[in-house]
């Protein structure tokens, strides 16, 4: 995004706020807090929300005297994994923060439905600029009898991990193997979660697991791929998904927030968060019909013409940049 602003004409200074945002330490949040009272006056701001929703007073200062753009992927207390005291904490920081702001852009129709109705921002403040996808050449997919499934997502609680490989241990009869790619270093208790399902499972043998990799290895992972399997319990978007459909995979996944907007009906099979019958009831219809993962393929390639390219929604941000300049 910051490229295609930079070719409309817009000079973007990247100001790198610290790590372990939305929990920084109090070094990390005195320390932002100090770079953000530091830009000149009358500049445009544009502060992602994963730092803004724990910053309040800080975005509080900045209104005063910038014209300030939030960026929210996904409301911050939708996050997996938090007990009810920290959602509620995290819910009422965003919900202060935001309430300063003079825009706010987000990636789905559906994170603009839930800050309006949960968060108190009018809809008139809200722009939808969903992220672009890059054309790619179809997945000619595998060709040794092996059904292969890709997973791309951090492994973090509300990517589900749990729930997919629940659902593909009762599938050990059908000929599939797993490839999740994603960073490994976010949540060091999801990782030994996950690592423990695998073994717990006897899957060692069918996951795999490299964490990170590089684009042309996710590429060409991509290519080798027959089915992108990804059990999360929301998303803001879900560019993984977006990302699966241009390269014409047919998707099993889940519901969750704004998926079945990116998601069509006919590109894959969804099912409720969380429901590891449901999801392996999928999995299992997908990976045993070589026809039905035809068709899906086929919807999802025509789904893919629909995505916003990079230039469209840079055209979307530049515009909010412009209102609030």
């Amino acid at each position: 995004m910051i490229a295609e602003l930079g070719d409309l004409g817009w000079q973007v200074d990247v100001l790198n706020l610290g790590e372990g945002f939305p929990w920084p330490s109090p070094a990390t949040r005195e320390t932002a807090s100090n770079q953000l009272r530091a830009i000149p006056a009358g500049r445009p701001v544009v502060v992602d929300g994963l730092a803004l929703g724990v910053l309040p007073e800080a975005a509080a200062q900045l209104a005063g005297h910038h014209p300030l753009l939030a960026l929210v992927h996904h409301p911050l207390a939708m996050e997996s994994g938090l007990s009810v005291a920290r959602a509620g904490q995290l819910r009422a920081s965003e919900r202060a923060a935001l309430a300063t702001v003079h825009g706010v852009i987000v990636t789905s129709a559906e994170t603009a439905r839930l800050l309006t109705a949960d968060y108190g921002v009018p809809a008139a403040r809200i722009a939808v600029a969903r992220p672009g996808s890059d054309p790619v050449a179809p997945a000619p997919g595998s060709q040794d009898g092996i059904v292969r499934l890709l997973s791309v997502g951090a492994v973090v609680p509300r990517k589900g991990f749990d729930v997919l490989i629940a659902a593909l241990a009762t599938l050990t009869e059908l000929p599939w193997q797993l490839m999740i790619v994603g960073d490994r270093t976010r949540d060091n208790h999801a990782v030994m979660r996950l690592d423990a399902d695998i073994a717990r499972y006897g899957l060692t043998d069918r996951v795999v697991t490299p964490g990170v990799v590089s684009p042309s290895h996710l590429a060409k992972l991509y290519a080798e791929a027959d089915i992108f399997a990804l059990a999360s319990y929301f998303e803001g978007y879900g560019m993984a998904y977006a990302e699966a459909l241009a390269h014409g995979l047919p998707v099993v996944g889940t519901n969750g927030g704004a998926i079945p907007d990116t998601v069509p009906s006919d590109a894959g099979l969804l099912v409720e968060p969380g429901d590891i019958a449901g999801l392996a009831e999928a999995l299992r219809r997908v990976i045993g019909d070589a026809a039905l993962r035809q068709r899906l393929a086929g919807a999802a390639r025509t789904a893919a013409e629909q995505l916003p390219t990079w230039p469209h929604s840079a055209a979307i941000f530049a515009r909010a940049l412009e209102r609030l300049a």
